[in-house]
């Protein structure tokens, strides 16, 4: 058997669709085209107040419009779950994070839940220790909405497409790029490998299936960051 290239053109005229009616179609594609939603456009100084202190409301304001930008459905109690930070840096829409953990269960020794990441946003660097509580965390990504790249142990990617804030470059030891689309997923080399994450143009939000999390086993490479 021999596979063949259906063009939108193909279907057009199967269906009886030719001349003015072909006109129509493409005049109406050219106008959705052009009606597309722009990506975010964020200022960092909209997250913190006069003070200087991170406003995690005008955050969580972000990562909805992140979520309805991409069609991400918004349940009853979303935002009250809603998990957001910068780190104690200053700097939330270059670092920074949203999260919501549907499951973290120590019995069962799992854990599923959502990240969100704004349009050129890193996860940063990090790894996972062993607990009184649990092993260190084993976790794997899977990319529902946007790009997210990955960065992990192994020859380093060059060029990088993740765009590295001036704060954190001293701090970055692993470059090695998975770049990750809606549908596809990686999984963590080996327990304890630092690793980190860039959210892409449209941002990413990104469903992580991993082992019990306990925040006491988490070690940023960077120890001026803060993480609660």
């Amino acid at each position: 058997m021999t596979q063949k290239n259906i063009t939108r053109r193909t279907l057009l005229k199967s269906a009886g669709v030719t001349g003015l009616g072909m006109v129509a179609l493409a005049a109406e594609s050219r106008a959705a085209e052009c009606c597309r939603k722009s990506p975010l456009a964020l200022s960092n100084l909209d997250f913190y107040t006069a003070g200087g202190k991170f406003d995690e409301e005008r955050a969580k304001e972000a990562y909805l419009a992140l979520m309805n930008y991409h069609g991400y459905p918004i349940f009853d109690g979303l935002r009250e779950r809603l998990w957001v930070s910068d780190y104690g840096i200053g700097e939330f829409t270059k670092l920074g994070l949203g999260a919501i953990a549907f499951i973290n269960d120590l019995e069962g020794g799992y854990l599923g839940q959502d990240l969100y990441l704004l349009p050129g946003q890193m996860l940063p660097e990090h790894y996972h220790l062993k607990t009184d509580k649990a092993p260190a965390k084993l976790e794997g990504w899977h990319v529902r909405h946007g790009i997210s790249y990955i960065y992990g142990e192994g020859e380093p990617t060059e060029p990088m497409q993740a765009v590295i804030p001036e704060s954190q470059k001293k701090f970055v030891t692993v470059m090695h790029e998975t770049i990750l689309k809606p549908g596809q997923s990686c999984t963590l080399n080996r327990r304890t490998a630092p690793h980190w994450q860039f959210g892409g143009p449209e941002g990413a939000i990104v469903s992580e299936y991993g082992t019990f999390h306990d925040n006491d086993g988490v070690r940023h490479q960077n120890p001026n960051l803060l993480f609660s």
